[in-house]
């Protein structure tokens, strides 16, 4: 189809595929904060066998302006997030362009045809795919490279959404912590009182990860479930989730805290493995897969991705401790620094108790939508 004199084409071969999936390289050729994908991983993202795809449609979609890739987006419909929130939403997510309003026009012009086809009342985004993974545009925070599973994207990213019309539906917080060589004597306090309440924190046991994965899920859906655009994540999406990062988990980084042997809480804290994929340049050989064993020793950086308590043992100090053991951790991998990611804008009490650790806001997110 042709808009606005660019071309949109579907994705419907192979051929397709890999163009849609390095097509960012040419918008980032020179960013030097620009962290590739692997290709592998991405095509196995895009495929039937992501259990995603078990509860939602995608279309995909590339943008060429004289006979040049110049844009890409992926349109999608998730029906567990419209059951859920009783809505009509469609989303877009994994958006790219070069800086001209009449691409990305194009290109958002594209998904909300398709999604108001299909009967959504609403377009919001990026989701990639949801709340779960990847979301929102970095609109603060320009000057400090992207943590892993966190979005990257040129300045101008916004201005392309608000001269499409979207509007702002929900800002994003990280928090970055430079670690020091102790916490706050106020986690000390408030663990040492969740302690005697009968509250012990474990790491998880890597001869029973896909149990441990369970065990996320129900603390995860648990302390999440009220949260803005929170989607419950299936089992299918667990297990996947888990065999996608298993490798760089770290036992000592990632606790459960339990309540006479039942759990209340989670914390799961990953190497920055984006320092390590910079220097594979989104493929996987003999030649990268060496660096990916040297560079990964020298991780310096860590990211909060997951933090939830049961909501009945919130305000008991169940957090404090989980921080306290996994402080031990953080100093014994020599990490120097920790981001917290994301918060929402809203979720002040969150927000408070990164800051008593010391963190200070330093990126923000948006997600952007608009009416059909």
């Amino acid at each position: 189809m042709t808009a606005r004199g660019v071309d949109i084409i579907e994705v419907s071969s192979e051929k397709n595929l890999i163009d849609f999936i390095t097509l960012p390289r040419a918008i980032y050729y020179g960013d030097p904060f620009y962290v590739p994908p692997l290709t592998r991983e991405m095509k196995e993202q895009f495929s039937p066998r992501n259990p995603f795809f078990l509860h939602a449609t995608a279309r995909y979609f590339i943008a060429r302006k004289n006979r040049k890739p110049a844009g890409r987006i992926i349109a999608f419909i998730n029906r567990i997030h419209n059951e859920v929130h009783k809505e009509r939403t469609g989303f877009f997510g994994f958006f790219e362009s070069v800086n001209d309003q009449e691409v990305a026009s194009a290109l958002l012009d594209t998904a909300s045809g398709f999604l108001k086809g299909e009967g959504m009342d609403i377009i919001r985004g990026p989701m990639n795919f949801s709340t779960n993974e990847e979301c929102g545009f970095l609109i603060e925070g320009f000057n400090q490279p992207p943590l892993l599973m966190t979005p990257y994207n040129p300045p101008y990213y916004g201005d392309l959404m608000e001269g499409h019309g979207l509007k702002k539906a929900k800002d994003l917080y990280g928090y970055i912590y430079e670690v020091l060589d102790k916490l706050p004597e106020k986690i000390n306090r408030v663990a040492s009182i969740a302690e005697k309440k009968g509250i012990r924190v474990r790491p998880i046991n890597m001869k029973h990860f896909r149990d441990e994965m369970l065990i996320f899920m129900d603390v995860y859906i648990s302390a999440w479930e009220k949260n803005w655009g929170f989607i419950p994540p299936t089992r299918e999406e667990i297990s996947h989730m888990g065999n996608r990062l298993r490798t760089i988990v770290v036992p000592e980084l990632t606790m459960i805290a339990e309540k006479d042997n039942e759990p209340v809480g989670f914390m799961g804290l990953l190497p920055d493995f984006n320092f390590v994929l910079k220097y594979m340049n989104g493929k996987v050989n003999p030649i990268t897969i060496a660096k990916a064993l040297y560079y990964s020793r020298k991780i310096k950086d860590l990211r909060l991705l997951l933090l939830g308590i049961k909501a009945e043992y919130r305000n008991r100090g169940v957090d404090a401790l989980i921080f306290r053991e996994g402080f031990k951790g953080v100093k014994k991998g020599g990490y120097r620094r920790v981001e917290f990611s994301w918060i929402l804008e809203d979720n002040i009490p969150v927000q408070r108790l990164v800051e008593m650790l010391g963190a200070t806001l330093y990126k923000k997110f948006r997600i952007y939508e608009k009416s059909l």
